[in-house]
C-alpha cells in the first residue's frame, strides 16, 4: 500500500516527565529489538511507517493515547534508545523537533562517513519527503518535526508532523523506502516522491486541500513544470489577465480532494482511525471484544498456559495484561491496530487516562521483556515463546469465546488498585 490511512489528532502541549520518558525509551527500544530479532530491520521500518501501529505503539508505552504528543515523545524515546546501540541493532534515528529537524542532513553525513551508506541519496530522500509534505501537499499544516530512520542496509522511513496552530490540530505523515521502490516504475527516482508516496497520513480532516502528489494531479504537475521554464515576464502578464477577467474560479487540472475520501477510498487505502478530542478513554474508543480476550488471557488462562512466565517472582495477572498488549504490538497483524486506545490498558497514560501509569507493573513488564530478549540471544527461547503465546492465546479466546470486557468494571478495578500498583500521573 502506498498509503495506509490517516487518523485525526488534537494538538496538545506539555512535557513528558523523566520518570515516563526513561521507561518509554527502554520499552520502545525493547519492542523494536524484538521486531528486528523476529522479523528483521525492514519490518521495523514498515511498522513505524504504519500510522495506526505507531499510535498503538505510543499508547502501550504510557503516553496520551490520542494526542499529537505521541509523535514527539515516541521518536525522542527511540532516538535516545536506538542510537547508542546503532552498531548492534543496525538502526539509527536522525532529526527531531524544531531546530533538531534541520540537523538531519548533518547527522546523515556523519552516519555516511562512518558507514558505507550513500549520504547524498539519504539526504535527498529526507529533503524531498519534507518538501512534499510542506509544499506539494498544501493542507494548511507547517512541518515542525522531521525524523529520518535509517538501517545499515540503507532502507529508511520518515515520521514527520505538521501543525496548524489556529485550528489546534496536527497531522503526521509516514514514509517508507520500500514503498517508493515498489512504485518507482518511472524514468526518474524522484518521481516516486510525487506519486502518492505516503504509507500513511495522520491528522485531522479539514475538508478541501490541494494535493499535488495525487495520481489525478499528473497533468497539474506537468503544467507547473512547463510554466517554470517560461519567461517570468510572460507568466506575470498571464496572471494579470486571469485576475483582470476574474477567471481564477475556472482553473482546470488542479484537483482539490477531500482528504478522508482520498485516503480511505480505493483498493488498499482503507486504514483510517478517528481519534477524538476528548481526553478520557470511552468504551466506544475500544474494541471491547479484543480487550475482553486480553483480560481473559491474563486473569483466566494464565495458570496452565503460562507457567514458565509465572515462575517469575511476583508476576501476577495484571502484569500479564500489560504483556499481552505488548505481545500484540510485536506480533500482531495490521488489522489489530484499528483501536489504538485499547493499548493504553497496558500502562495507562501520563494524564491519568484511562488510568494513572502503574509504575510497578510497567517496571515488571520491562524486566520480563528484557529478560526474554537477553535469554533469546543465548538460545533460550522459552520466555520469548511464552510472550508470543500471550498474543496467540488472546486471539484464540477472541475467536472461540467472543468475550466482551465490562468497560466500567475494568476502569473501576484499575483505579481501585492504582495506589497499590504505583499509579502516577504528570501532575504527581
Amino acid at each position: 500500500m502506498r498509503r495506509s490511512g490517516h487518523a485525526d489528532l488534537p494538538l496538545h502541549t506539555g512535557t513528558v516527565p523523566k520518570w515516563l520518558a526513561d521507561r518509554m525509551m527502554t520499552t520502545g527500544t525493547l519492542i523494536i529489538e524484538a521486531l528486528v530479532m523476529n522479523y528483521g530491520r525492514k519490518e521495523a521500518l514498515v511498522r513505524l511507517s504504519d500510522p495506526l501501529w505507531f499510535q498503538s505503539f505510543g499508547a502501550v508505552m504510557g503516553m496520551d493515547w490520542h494526542s499529537s504528543g505521541i509523535t514527539t515523545s515516541v521518536m525522542y524515546a527511540l532516538k535516545r534508545g536506538l542510537n547508542p546501540r546503532a552498531r548492534d541493532l543496525g538502526i539509527c534515528v536522525c532529526g527531531g523537533r524544531g531546530k533538531y529537524s534541520r540537523k538531519t542532513p548533518d547527522e546523515l553525513r556523519i552516519l555516511a562517513g562512518i558507514s558505507s551508506l550513500d549520504g547524498d541519496a539519504l539526504i535527498k530522500a529526507s529533503r524531498l519527503s519534507a518538501k512534499v509534505d510542506n509544499t506539494a501537499v498544501q493542507d494548511g499544516f507547517q512541518l515542525y518535526q522531521h525524523n529520518f530512520i535509517v538501517t545499515c542496509e540503507g532502507d529508511w522511513a520518515v515520521v514527520q508532523q505538521g501543525m496548524n496552530v489556529e485550528k489546534r490540530s496536527a497531522r503526521r505523515y509516514h514514509w517508507c523506502s520500500d514503498n517508493l521502490r515498489l512504485f518507482a516504475g518511472s524514468t526518474s527516482p524522484s518521481d516516486s516522491f510525487l506519486k502518492e508516496p505516503h504509507t500513511g497520513v495522520t491528522g485531522e480532516n479539514k475538508g478541501q486541500i490541494l494535493n499535488l502528489t495525487a495520481s489525478e494531479a499528473d497533468k497539474t504537475r506537468n503544467t507547473i513544470l512547463t510554466l517554470s521554464k517560461e519567461e517570468p515576464s510572460r507568466i506575470l502578464k498571464e496572471c494579470e489577465l486571469i485576475v483582470e477577467k476574474g477567471a481564477l474560479t475556472g482553473l482546470q487540472g488542479v484537483k482539490a480532494a477531500d482528504y478522508t475520501d482520498e485516503l480511505s477510498g480505493g483498493e488498499g487505502q482503507g486504514r483510517v482511525a478517528i481519534l477524538p478530542a476528548h481526553h478520557e478513554v470511552r468504551k466506544e474508543d475500544v474494541n471491547l471484544k479484543r480487550l475482553g480476550a486480553v483480560l481473559a488471557t491474563a486473569y483466566e488462562k494464565q495458570p496452565e498456559d503460562f507457567s514458565s512466565l509465572l515462575l517469575t517472582e511476583g508476576l501476577g495477572p495484571r502484569t500479564l495484561q500489560s504483556l499481552t498488549l505488548v505481545s500484540e504490538v510485536i506480533y500482531g497483524t495490521p488489522s489489530r491496530f484499528t483501536d489504538p486506545a485499547r493499548f493504553s490498558f497496558a500502562h495507562g497514560g501520563k494524564d491519568g487516562h484511562p488510568f494513572p501509569v502503574p509504575l510497578k507493573i510497567y517496571d515488571e513488564s520491562i524486566r520480563i521483556l528484557q529478560d526474554s530478549i537477553e535469554k533469546s540471544k543465548l538460545g533460550y527461547k522459552e520466555k520469548s515463546d511464552c510472550i508470543r503465546k500471550l498474543h496467540s492465546t488472546a486471539l484464540h479466546i477472541e475467536e472461540q469465546c467472543e468475550p466482551e470486557a465490562d468497560f466500567d468494571a475494568v476502569l473501576k478495578r484499575e483505579r481501585l488498585h492504582s495506589k497499590e500498583w504505583g499509579g502516577k500521573t504528570v501532575g504527581d
